[in-house]
């Protein structure tokens, strides 16, 4: 199985330079990856570097937590956009979502809409790590509802990351046009087919070079 077109190559850990961003970069050209993921600080450098290649540039909303302001994830989506982005990941608000609140939902649909209304596409992060089985179903419920490209699993900042079990119960969750992102915690070829195989659609790893040449 060739995994370059399914590979995020990315990189978002807080100690990162603009030399690391720029490899991100040089990786994704050498090994045809779809795309990188960076911070919103990065991503209009990360945009020069990309220039005219079919590389994907993708960043994060109300990230890590996702418990910021609606206001403040729409401008983030907003300025993202503007400095070059082509897919934002948008992390749901896990605690207005425990608490049974319908903003969680109307959230999601504005963020939606903020990146559609610009051509662009959305992933939501649920953060499986601080979910339930049924909450994870209903969590997808409500994101496939709110109009989300993608169903994202984790941050990577959670105490665990994708898991194959969960993949599968997202794909059972959602409409088959609404894709899934397995993130968090994947480092090597086999997990990385065993996500595939159980339904996801893209992978989200700073493993990718590895996963590409595993000898």
């Amino acid at each position: 199985m060739n995994l370059a077109p399914y590979l995020e190559h990315t990189n978002l850990s807080p100690t990162l330079t603009i030399r690391d961003i720029d490899q991100l970069v040089v990786d994704a050209h050498q090994h045809s990856l779809f795309g990188v993921c960076v911070p919103p600080f990065w991503v209009k450098r990360a945009k020069r570097e990309i220039g005219n290649a079919s590389i994907a540039l993708v960043t994060v909303a109300g990230f890590p937590l996702g418990y910021n302001m609606t206001e403040t994830k729409l401008d983030e989506i907003s300025r993202a956009i503007d400095n070059g982005a082509d897919e934002v990941d948008v992390v749901l608000n896990v605690t207005s979502f425990k608490t049974g609140i319908p903003w969680t939902k109307i959230e999601v649909a504005k963020c939606s809409k903020a990146v559609h209304d610009r051509g662009k596409l959305i992933k939501l992060i649920i953060e499986t790590a601080y979910l339930t089985d049924d909450e994870i179903v209903d969590a997808c419920k409500l994101c496939a509802d709110a109009g989300v490209d993608f169903v994202k699993t984790s941050t990577g900042f959670a105490p665990s990351g994708a898991k194959v079990e969960h993949i599968k119960l997202i794909r059972s969750s959602v409409p088959n046009g609404v894709g899934i992102k397995a993130s968090g915690g994947i480092k090597t070829r086999e997990q990385a087919v065993a996500m595939i195989e159980a339904g996801a659609d893209r992978i989200g790893t700073s493993s990718a070079i590895k996963i590409m040449n595993p000898n």
